[in-house]
């Protein structure tokens, strides 16, 4: 027993010095963080074979004609037009006074501010605003 205990002790002694360390040293294999550029045919090669998607081809740019361009313009000039009508309507004289106005979901604050007028505008249905400051003459 006392044998085995010495020859255990001289073993756990003996490991140590047996054992070599080495530098770790890390070599980037991507060439566009410094590893080598022969594997760049390889890391595309192997994202296209990973690749599940497929191209909508349909999605692609088309060329209006000139009768949508001309419906497209038609469309926001009567758009203008309108929103000029209820400008008025609302204002009177165009100048614009403090207040909340209510447009459909739009609600429309006007409040006066050190450096002009501040306008906030807030989509009801979506959350999203905007202000604008009107600064004074």
């Amino acid at each position: 027993m006392k044998n085995v205990k010495t020859v255990l002790f001289l073993v756990l002694l003996g490991v140590p010095i047996l054992m070599q360390a080495q530098q770790l040293v890390y070599k980037p294999i991507n060439p566009a963080f410094g590893g080598d550029t022969f594997n760049y045919q390889w890391l595309l090669s192997s994202a296209e074979a990973q690749n599940s998607f497929t191209e909508d081809t349909s999605l692609g740019f088309q060329q209006s004609t000139e009768l949508e361009r001309f419906t497209e313009t038609l469309n926001r000039q009567l758009l203008n037009s309108l929103s000029q009508d209820l400008f008025r309507q609302e204002f009177g004289d165009g100048s614009l006074t403090v207040g909340t106005y209510v447009f459909g979901s739009l609600v429309v604050e006007i409040t006066p501010a050190t450096n002009g007028l501040a306008i906030n505008i807030l989509d009801t249905q979506t959350g999203d605003q905007t202000q604008i400051i009107i600064p004074n003459n």
